[in-house]
């Protein structure tokens, strides 16, 4: 049998280091289906439940193996499945190629069963290149420009297939006028600024003398850099949620997150600081950086169009956060251990200290922050946690500690629900050899996480270390909305909106295999971590939580306070536990104290 152009495709995606893909079977992509299942496994297909988790998968395994993350789906509504994903890779600045299959090349224009323009609904999330092929010698350099542009600018590419060219023989481009002879091969290069920039930003932050330091995803790999410029510059540093893996948080400076699901330190540390240094992140809330004007920056970022955007910055460095630092810390002056580094390291140590007192608070009937606190003095050597969207992502922020060696995200830019199962399914293909623990709302399993447990019930026993958790806040609510209605809004939570169905979660991992554990009561938690992570199987750790412990930021401004009494006088529908919630976490932080 002659090499199709579906051959060929696994061919060439094989050549290029791809070793699996994401994706749901369909007529539509038959012909490259058909093709891997030819090529005797020399490249994985990890069936999903739904190709919108396919394309999860894809922009996650980009995230945790560092390489490029492909998913595939037929044509029409599997095709549209994958956006959503799509755009999380899109704003995460994630390499990952979507492969779809298309209705034939001669019914193409005849309004045909699931006949979509793909590349027309493709060109913003995959606008870096989004082709449909048509003839066989063009496929060669369709796929070699699809990886090599989705590699070298970490954007989404696309390529759309039509069924019938899939099945055709494959053809090599002639040698003649109006063909393209491309080839395979990319290595990432050493991008480093000028000189004479590195010294104009030394200078900046050598002048400092309040200096903080923001890091982001961009500086995972270079945390030994990021180290030894706070230890120079005695320097406290803040982390982005995409970054909040880049320094361990034992490191006494290192005040963990920012933003709307910060900590006060973080707040304090941007606040107070006159110079600012922000690597490799494109952390979105302006609110929570210095005032403009109080602080002198420098920023560095591998990608030009995220400099300056954030903050009006004095010095904006292109390059490669690890290269780049290692370039600049010969340039810096070491400082003395002031009282403005001292200040940051006694606001963290009481952070901490405040972070266990709230989370062993009693609620009805688990305090949530009681999870997440449980839960990170257990954390296994080289974890990988992932975090859905929702208030859970605020105990992931605040209350779990990374230490070296360890791995962790979530939807960012885009912030979707429903990432954190298949997030967590990825990391198991991209690291087989670790735990994986995934930190998940009641909403999003409903949404569709739990479809996806089935997955983990196919795949669980090809990997090499079987710890895979799955911890559910059972709490009846979509409670992050319900709180930003509250406090943002001032508005009563509505409960046609906001209340969801009790889900038995732990008993619908047990039907298909897995193991269920059920906690309601707090002195069971850490008892419960340590039944999940020495199980033999795939967990599912089902949490009953109280909804009316507050996700929101720690640093309440006096107008949210305002809100939060009008929500109150309107008259709330769970009015006394939501009062009873907030005593501590909320009012206690902004109403004044008397002497």
């Amino acid at each position: 049998m002659s090499q199709t152009v579906g051959d060929f495709v696994v061919e060439r995606l094989h050549a290029w280091g791809v070793r699996k893909i994401f994706g749901y079977p369909g007529d539509g992509i038959n012909g490259v289906i058909e093709a891997l299942n030819r090529a005797d496994g020399k490249i994985e297909f990890i069936q999903v439940r739904h190709e919108e988790m396919a394309a999860f998968m894809a922009s996650a395994y980009a995230k945790f193996s560092g390489h490029l993350g492909v998913c595939m789906a037929t044509s029409g509504p599997g095709a549209s499945h994958l956006i959503t994903g799509l755009y999380d890779a899109r704003l995460d600045h994630m390499p990952v190629l979507a492969i779809t299959g298309q209705q034939a090349r001669a019914a193409m224009g005849g309004h045909y069963q699931q006949e979509l323009d793909l590349v027309s609904m493709y060109k913003d999330v995959a606008g870096a290149f989004v082709q449909q092929a048509a003839e066989a010698p063009q496929v060669r350099h369709l796929v070699d420009r699809a990886v090599r542009i989705a590699l070298g600018e970490r954007r989404v590419t696309a390529i759309v297939f039509p069924n019938d060219l899939q099945d055709m023989p494959y053809e090599n481009p002639p040698r003649k006028h109006g063909t393209v002879h491309s080839g395979v091969g990319f290595t990432p290069p050493r991008t480093v600024p000028y000189d004479a920039d590195l010294r104009r930003a030394a200078d900046v932050l050598n002048a400092g003398e309040k200096v903080a330091i923001l890091v982001g995803a961009g500086a995972l790999h270079a945390t030994d850099e990021v180290i030894s410029v706070a230890e120079t510059l005695r320097a406290g540093v803040a982390k982005a949620l995409l970054g909040k893996a880049a320094l361990p948080d034992d490191l006494p400076y290192v005040t963990g997150s920012i933003g709307l699901l910060g900590t006060k330190p973080s707040y304090d540390l941007m606040t107070g600081c006159d110079t600012l240094l922000m690597i490799g992140s494109g952390f979105p809330y302006s609110e929570f950086l210095p005032e403009e004007g109080k602080a002198r920056g420098v920023q560095i970022d591998i990608a030009p169009d995220m400099l300056s955007l954030r903050y009006p910055m004095e010095v904006n460095l292109v390059g490669d956060a690890k290269e780049t630092l290692k370039a600049l810390i010969p340039l810096l002056r070491p400082k003395a251990n002031g009282a403005w580094r001292n200040g940051i390291e006694r606001g963290v140590q009481d952070w901490w200290k405040t972070l266990e007192d709230r989370a062993m608070q009693p609620a009805n009937p688990v305090n949530p922050q009681r999870v997440t606190w449980e839960l990170s003095p257990r954390l296994p050597d080289g974890v990988i946690v992932t975090s859905d969207s929702g208030s859970c992502a605020n105990w992931y922020a605040r209350d779990l500690k990374m230490r070296r060696g360890m791995m962790g995200s979530l939807s960012g830019g885009l912030a979707s629900m429903g990432a954190a199962v298949p997030y967590a399914i990825a990391a198991k293909y991209a690291h087989p050899d670790r735990p994986v623990i995934a930190l998940v709302g009641d909403g999003a399993m409903q949404m569709n996480n739990m479809a996806e447990l089935i997955t983990v019930a196919k795949y669980w026993r090809n990997w090499a270390d079987k710890r895979w958790i799955v911890c559910v806040f059972n709490n009846e609510d979509l409670n992050q909305v319900t709180w930003e209605q509250r406090v943002m809004n001032g508005d009563p939570k509505f409960e046609a909106s906001q209340d969801i169905p009790n889900v038995p979660y732990h008993r619908f991992a047990e039907l298909i295999g897995l193991k269920g554990i059920y906690v309601d009561n707090p002195e069971r938690m850490g008892a419960a971590w340590d039944e999940a992570l020495a199980a033999d199987r795939p967990v599912v750790l089902e949490v009953k939580t109280d909804p009316e412990v507050p996700p929101l930021s720690p640093h309440i401004t006096f107008e949210q306070a305002k809100k939060f009494t009008s929500t109150l006088l309107k008259g709330d529908p769970d009015e006394a536990g939501v009062i009873r919630g907030t005593a501590r976490q909320i009012l206690s932080s902004v109403l004044p104290k008397s002497d």
